[in-house]
């Protein structure tokens, strides 16, 4: 089990529910004998999200809470989560907890077995799709997914599933380098990791969608393809930097893909 861990949460007017998932996640903690933190990264709410979250820094569970003064997108404030985390393990968990907090222990064990990064995944067989979202956002979804397949990571099913567990180091050199304030942050961080030669593992778990989604299908839509071009752009003319290489590796009920590392990349260690 890991010595610590930093679980980032980005926050948006999530006064309703943030209670339940905080109390979710210390109860998790305790029962796994975890210790860490718990960022939650405000993305200028105007609701009493933040109010919500300080009730709970006195009660035990240690909370911490950055906050943007104005509304700049997930990517963003996942982006200042991370950079002030200190955990040996980053997880970034969305507030609604679509996928459950304990479903970190199947991320967990990939990492344990030499994995950099254990992204949770809606598309693989062994996934539990509980509730499905509405069909023209699940269609959209798979239509991006097949558009990040060809342009920027091969062989990965769900870069869009709201809960990834990183090596700390990993996340804040990856989250360092990444721009992207919008939804398709996920797209940049695991494209730069691939470059970058980290071994990403996709694993299935159990996941059913939540109401009050913040994401609109229509406009949100519009803003991820115009922030993949800009990724695949960033990739592919030095931007950021290069590896070599390709390997992807079947495991049963998962799929690990990664970049085999270049002369000065990083490697994969154990936790």
């Amino acid at each position: 089990m890991p010595e610590d861990i930093s679980i980032v949460i980005p926050t948006f007017n999530e006064g309703r529910r943030i209670a339940g998932t905080l109390s979710a996640i210390s109860a998790h903690l305790r029962d796994r004998r975890w210790s860490g933190e718990v960022i939650v990264s405000d993305d200028g709410s105007r609701d009493d999200t933040c109010a919500v979250v300080e009730r709970f820094m006195g009660d035990g569970l240690p909370v911490r809470i950055v906050r943007s003064p104005r509304n700049l997108g997930k990517g963003s404030a996942v982006r200042q989560g991370v950079l002030i985390s200190s955990g040996h393990l980053v997880l970034v968990s969305d507030a609604d907890l679509a996928t459950p907090i304990e479903e970190a222990d199947r991320l967990h064990e990939r990492l344990y077995a030499g994995a950099d990064i254990a992204v949770a995944s809606r598309g693989l067989r062994n996934s539990q799709i509980r509730i499905h979202q509405p069909l023209p956002r699940e269609l959209l979804g798979r239509a991006f997914n097949v558009l990040v397949q060809l342009s920027v990571f091969p062989g990965l099913w769900d870069t869009q599933c709201g809960f990834k567990l990183f090596r700390g180091a990993v996340a804040r050199r990856l989250f360092a380098l990444s721009r992207i304030n919008g939804f398709a942050f996920d797209v940049e961080i695991l494209g730069l990791a691939r470059r970058l030669g980290y071994t990403v593992a996709e694993v299935p778990v159990r996941w059913e969608h939540v109401e009050e989604s913040k994401v609109r299908t229509g406009r949100d839509g519009v803003k991820m393809l115009g922030d993949l071009a800009r990724i695949i752009y960033g990739l592919h003319t030095g931007r950021y930097a290069v590896g070599d290489g390709m390997v992807t590796v079947d495991v049963p009920g998962e799929r690990v893909v990664g970049e085999i590392p270049g002369p000065g990349s990083v490697g994969s260690g154990r936790v």
